[in-house]
């Protein structure tokens, strides 16, 4: 069990701070930069050095933002546990950074499972799949594709 809970902002401030009430530990969330008045701090929320922290994050795309959180923490002498997202693309640049930042990533749900949750409600059809299957390997090159056809 960590010490700490800490929501990533904005997404995961909310759902951090639930996690946080329901497991009865101390809540902090992590801003993408330092506030540019007062304290100027980054991380919010009564934390320690020495404790260890669970991040809580919505999104993960690229990782950049998420792990910037997690860097800040470790920066102020915490040991991140790992971190919860709710969606994740699954991007390869994600699943690489997250392994060289050693941070264990689990999610509630990824991109691969929303497609066969569409694809099996009849919402997208199977020429669909293959498009954003496409998009999934190589977004960049895909919305080329799309503008310049």
């Amino acid at each position: 069990m960590p010490d700490v809970i800490a929501g990533v902002a904005t997404g995961g401030i909310a759902m951090g701070a639930l996690v946080a009430q329901d497991l009865g530990l101390p809540f902090a969330y992590v801003r993408s930069s330092a506030k540019g008045h007062g304290l100027q701090n980054m991380i919010e929320g009564m934390v320690e050095e020495g404790q260890t922290v669970l991040v809580i994050e919505d999104l993960v795309s690229t990782g950049k933002s998420s792990l910037a959180a997690v860097d800040a923490l470790r920066a102020a002498g915490m040991s991140v546990k790992g971190m919860i997202a709710i969606f994740t693309y699954g991007f390869d640049v994600s699943v690489q950074s997250f392994k060289e930042a050693n941070v264990e990533l689990k999610t509630l749900t990824d991109y691969n499972t929303l497609i066969q949750q569409a694809l099996n409600s009849n919402y997208i059809n199977e020429e669909q799949v293959t498009s954003l299957s496409e998009w999934r390997e190589a977004p960049q090159i895909w919305g080329d594709k799309i503008q310049n056809p």
